[in-house]
């Protein structure tokens, strides 16, 4: 979308940062992002040569280095907290090195803090990182969650949140008033036509992505299959499997949803313009200190809007799904997925005598062995 609403100077920044990264063509993210390339150089060339003060509509470049003395220093501190309430010594530290001043260290900032009464809680700061395991490049892997039901003054909110496994990036933020397939569904294209595709997503196993009673798939995920996207369920009670989502949900309930919105249209904005801090202000431990968009890239995979066409491998045993999600092997009937009515899946042998495996196109389904006892639609 063009840089026309409240969350304008979040996305200026999103897009210099993607175009600096040299992994995509100006052009390209020019089309992504809605706006003409006139206007694209020109925020390019103001970034390179005031930072991000100068995709501000007035400049607001200081003209000195306010952090000269200690109480300067307090006093920038304390403003980064105060603008920020959750963040601790070294997140603060972190974000005045970034905007170019002689920043203390963590520990000094912790002690300015102290000094002057704020309180460093569990959410404000103070905690040693966690080291967890990551994807080695963007887009590996995308992890996928609601963050429950938020209560509003009027309706409900449901936060449906998208982060880059391997840089923590928020791909989205959506405030929805409901949890259906349909809804995901929309965010995802938004995503997928301005970030590209990714090569997998994770996520739980309840709906809309999830169904125990039919082998895990829906609709929902049948449709990221097709559009050329893995997917990944987490173990059952394991919501560790997602944990940088988790841990990005723990961020968003302490930084953002304490205080309840008034509606959907207040809480969309709130959390755009949180997005837009969180990807390219608020540094990361996890990161070293780094920002989510300084390891961040768009996909080559472009999202397609027609599935592209799919051939099955030589010797693949071809089948359209029917009714009720049965279908047949080797004259043998299988339950599969409800989901997957209508769609082409295909048998491929393993080593084991009277053992396929089920593919519907790239993504593996299950295994079935026709040794077993048949059971009858």
């Amino acid at each position: 979308m063009p840089f026309e609403d409240k969350s304008a100077m979040s996305q200026k920044l999103e897009f210099v940062r993607l175009a600096l990264s040299g992994k995509a063509h100006v052009s390209e993210l020019c089309r992504r992002f809605g706006i003409g390339r006139t206007n694209a150089y020109k925020l390019l060339h103001r970034y390179r040569m005031e930072g991000e003060a100068g995709l501000a509509e007035r400049s607001r470049r200081p003209q000195s280095s306010p952090l000269r003395s200690l109480p300067a220093v307090e006093a920038a501190a304390l403003k980064v907290r105060g603008e920020h309430p959750t963040w601790g010594g070294r997140k603060i530290a972190k974000v005045l090195a970034r905007q170019g001043q002689s920043a203390p260290a963590p520990s000094t900032v912790t002690g300015i803090l102290r000094r002057n009464g704020v309180e460093l809680g569990a959410a404000g700061g103070g905690a040693k990182p966690f080291i967890r395991f990551e994807h080695p490049a963007p887009n590996d892997l995308w992890q996928m969650d609601f963050k429950g039901h938020v209560a509003m003054h009027t309706g409900r909110l449901h936060p449906l949140t998208v982060l880059d496994d391997h840089s923590r990036f928020s791909v989205v933020l959506a405030a929805c008033a409901n949890q259906t397939a349909d809804t995901v569904k929309s965010h995802l294209i938004a995503a997928f036509r301005r970030y590209g595709l990714p090569w997998r997503m994770a996520v739980d196993n309840g709906s809309p992505w999830g169904d125990h009673a039919e082998s895990r798939f829906t609709t929902l995920t049948v449709w990221l299959i097709e559009t050329g996207v893995s997917v990944s369920h987490s173990r059952p009670y394991h919501p560790q499997t997602l944990g940088k989502d988790e841990r990005f949900h723990r961020s968003l309930k302490a930084e953002i949803l304490a205080v309840p919105f008034k509606d959907l249209a207040q809480a969309q904005l709130a959390l755009e313009q949180w997005r837009g801090i969180y990807n390219t202000q608020r540094p990361h431990d996890a990161l070293a200190g780094a920002v989510p968009m300084d390891r961040f890239g768009i996909s080559p995979r472009q999202y397609s809007e027609v599935p592209k066409p799919f051939d099955y491998a030589d010797g693949d045993t071809v089948r359209r799904v029917q009714r009720h999600g049965w279908v047949s092997c080797h004259g043998r009937p299988i339950k599969i997925s409800k989901a997957f009515v209508g769609k082409a899946i295909a048998f491929r042998p393993t080593h084991q005598d009277g053992a396929f495996k089920a593919y519907f196109r790239h993504q593996h389904i299950c295994t079935v062995d026709l040794n077993t006892p048949a059971v009858q639609p």
